[in-house]
């Protein structure tokens, strides 16, 4: 979510900065800077000074703050859970009256490390005006002692100073720039890791694009999150279901049971052995030919918001207002549809917020059937 809203926003901002203010200020700072030389060259030279000064400072700013810029945008994703987590829990967090302990979780999160990046980036302006302020001085001083010699007029002292405020909001919106391309080259960073993440999953050369029938055979399956043989949740599992058949799969909590079951649409692939869906290794099809002939009802029920027949659509894009009263039936799902007043297009809310659990848990069936 960090990634999609503020960091998107970080490289538009600095995007926009850089095709308008970096192309003008550099032109109006160039322009300025000749048009004193022609006053006079001694007086020009006086900027000569300060540029490696400010590159300097610049430059050390922009090493110090884009790490801690970095390690920022990490508390953010931090931050976004810890605020999911409480809208997700709520009812829980109140239960167990914790609303105190999730406020300080909130607050402290991301204080700390975003104040040490703003303090450093601060220096930007102060660094900036000293060195201006400085040639102005300068010049000043240079200048008052040429105007009285009589090699300069009062004129070209005024044109003079008006070329170096030119110079100096060149350099404030630059610097302006500078700080916003810190920012957006943390976040940059950040979206070219998501656009560059590659599924561990993909299709074979030639997928089969066709499920002959329901059977499913595992032979020596073995699996680990953690591709690790010997952190293994599942090993050498044998099994051999018929098309048609009804199984039971039965274990205590923790025992793997889910983690059997989601292998076979492939949302995992096994880290030994083989699944057969059909009499086809579930590697060799195209994923989505798969997975349209596998339904799935699972632990933690899922409803998006929408009607109630757009929610059931989801298991067939093209169904009928009959197929779908006819799985409702099947799921003991109609007799409570059929209370609501809007019936089949009742809006469920974000997360089925507005069903309860098992009402929720029908409409999945319905859904998977």
């Amino acid at each position: 979510i960090t990634r999609l809203t503020t960091d998107v926003t970080n490289v538009q901002m600095a995007f926009m900065m850089i095709i308008r203010i970096a192309v003008r200020c550099p032109i109006m700072l160039i322009c300025a800077w000749v048009l004193t030389f022609t006053i006079n060259p001694r007086l020009a030279l006086v900027f000569l000074v300060v540029i490696p000064i400010l590159g300097l400072g610049l430059f050390f700013i922009m090493t110090g703050a884009h790490p801690i810029f970095e390690r920022v945008f990490k508390r953010y994703d931090h931050l976004n859970n810890v605020v999911q987590e409480n809208l997700l829990g709520i009812r829980v967090v109140k239960s167990f009256v914790r609303e105190e302990h999730e406020k300080e979780k909130f607050a402290q999160e991301i204080y700390m490390d975003f104040s040490k990046a703003e303090k450093l980036i601060a220096f930007n302006m102060p660094l900036m005006q000293l060195c201006v302020y400085a040639c102005i001085l300068t010049v000043s001083w240079l200048s008052a002692h040429l105007v009285v010699g009589g090699s300069m007029d009062v004129g070209q002292l005024t044109s003079m100073f008006s070329y170096i405020m030119m110079i100096l909001m060149s350099l404030m919106m630059l610097s302006m720039v500078l700080v916003m391309i810190i920012l957006a080259r943390a976040s940059a960073e950040r979206i070219t890791e998501l656009l560059n993440e590659e599924s561990d999953l993909r299709n074979g050369e030639n997928p089969v694009e066709e499920v002959k029938d329901g059977s499913v055979v595992f032979e020596n399956v073995s699996f680990s999150y953690a591709k690790d043989p010997s952190k293994e949740c599942l090993k050498n599992v044998n099994l051999n279901i018929k098309s048609g058949e009804t199984v039971g799969i039965l274990g205590g909590t923790g025992t793997s049971k889910t983690t059997l079951v989601q292998l076979i649409p492939r949302l995992y692939d096994a880290t030994e052995g083989r699944i057969l869906v059909g009499g086809v290794d579930v590697r060799d099809y195209d994923m989505d030919a798969l997975r349209e002939q596998v339904a799935m009802v699972l632990q933690k029920n899922v409803l998006f918001s929408g009607t109630i027949k757009e929610n059931l659509r989801w298991g067939k894009k093209d169904a009928t207002d009959e197929e779908m009263v006819r799985v409702c039936k099947l799921a003991q799902a109609d007799p409570f549809i059929q209370e609501f007043p809007d019936k089949y297009d009742t809006y469920i809310e974000q997360g089925g917020s507005n069903v309860s659990g098992g009402q929720k848990q029908r409409l999945c069936i319905a859904r998977a059937l």
